[in-house]
């Protein structure tokens, strides 16, 4: 039976790594003496702006990801690395876009080199018979940058993903055995000399439901799937926060993976759709967060809560209510952060609501199988 995880720690030591954002094109970077040496090492800026910063991986494009040998049979080893196996003169890929940090000979990996990427992590890879890359190279996803070597009497690339320049399972980011990239957002949060790595949308913590079962059978005859907000019954929905006011909207330059809105201090909060909770309980910078799947094939994300008042299992239904606003995580003021998902893809909300008339949308809403979501007004 599927497993169903919404949430993973792992505790890592803090040490500083840039984050360096999306851009729409590479910057030239300049590294120390000691960051062309060193596999692991601070780099400056990582929370310079903020305690914490996420990753979208559901976010990437085919191109923007590669596993480093395609055609290689990956084993992850306890010490965090994962050793792929393939066969001689195979060319090694990076996993994605970034700039290479380090290119060189060392005397545990062999010849190795470290490329840090753009959205904040940074990969290892070693055992090359041949580097082809050097330092400052900017390299796209799916480039050739080394051939894989030998060792022991077999060929393989040991490889690393590190954060904070520590490792970290590749199996969390990566399934190893279909190489695919998972499509999941992980949080890494800045705690005292730790860090927290937290994955929300990986599923494997309790059991499939009915509805997501009715979600594979939604596409068992078409890619695609028709929502008709408009002819959606009035009992079946409800708006989160009756009464409130947007306070920040989704997106904008701080990207905000949701909206916040504000009434008072302990109001009650309404459950957006029919449901089953699938989590309720403090969530890092969340707070007392709670998630429901519902039975229309989307999710709903309510956090900052004061008290929950459902826990993980229970069956909702359209506005009831599941918990007070409070400020709880990271917050400055009592509010509700309000998030929709899909197939664990968050998109804006008002897609689903016009939060001026507290009513929804008068549109029809196109869910794909790889988890695409469109609108079009009726």
């Amino acid at each position: 039976m599927e497993i169903m995880k919404l949430r993973k720690i792992i505790l890592i030591s803090t040490l500083s790594v840039a984050l360096i954002t999306t851009a729409s094109a590479p910057v030239k970077q300049l590294f120390t003496a000691a960051e062309q040496q060193q596999i692991s090492i601070p780099t400056p800026g990582l929370f310079t702006r903020s305690d914490a910063f996420n990753i979208d991986f559901s976010a990437l494009k085919a191109s923007e990801y590669s596993f480093p040998l395609p055609v290689g049979k990956a084993t992850v080893r306890k010490n965090n690395s994962m050793e792929i196996t393939t066969s001689e003169g195979d060319a090694v890929k990076a996993m994605f876009e970034g700039t290479v940090r380090l290119s060189r000979k060392q005397s545990e990996m062999g010849n190795v080199i470290v490329v840090r990427h753009r959205n904040g992590l940074e990969t290892v890879y070693g055992n090359n018979a041949q580097n082809l890359v050097n330092v400052g190279d900017y390299v796209r996803a799916g480039q050739t940058i080394a051939i894989a070597g030998s060792r022991d009497g077999k060929i393989f690339c040991e490889f690393q993903i590190m954060v904070n320049g520590c490792r970290i399972n590749p199996s969390t980011i990566i399934d190893v055995r279909s190489h695919k990239l998972r499509p999941q957002t992980i949080l890494c949060e800045k705690n005292g000399s730790l860090v927290n790595v937290s994955i929300l949308g990986d599923k494997t913590d309790i059991e499939e439901t009915e509805d997501e079962m009715k979600l594979d059978r939604m596409f068992e005859k078409s890619s695609t799937f028709k929502l008709n907000l408009e002819k959606m019954e009035k009992q079946r929905w409800a708006y989160p926060l009756p009464g409130a006011k947007v306070i920040s909207p989704y997106g904008g330059k701080r990207r905000h993976s949701g909206v916040d809105l504000k009434t008072k201090p302990n109001d009650e909060i309404l459950a957006a759709f029919d449901g089953v909770v699938t989590r309720s309980s403090p969530y890092s910078g969340y707070g007392n967060c709670i998630v429901i799947r519902h039975d229309n094939g989307l999710e709903t994300l309510y956090s900052h809560q004061s008290k929950n008042f459902v826990k993980v299992g229970d069956r909702v239904k359209a506005g009831q209510v599941i918990g007070l606003t409070g400020r709880t995580g990271r917050a400055t003021t009592e509010h509700l952060h309000f998030e929709t998902l899909f197939k664990g893809r968050r998109f804006n909300p008002n897609l689903i609501f016009d939060h001026t008339s507290k009513q929804l949308q008068q549109s029809t809403l196109t869910l794909t199988k790889n988890g695409g979501i469109t609108s079009k007004k009726n």
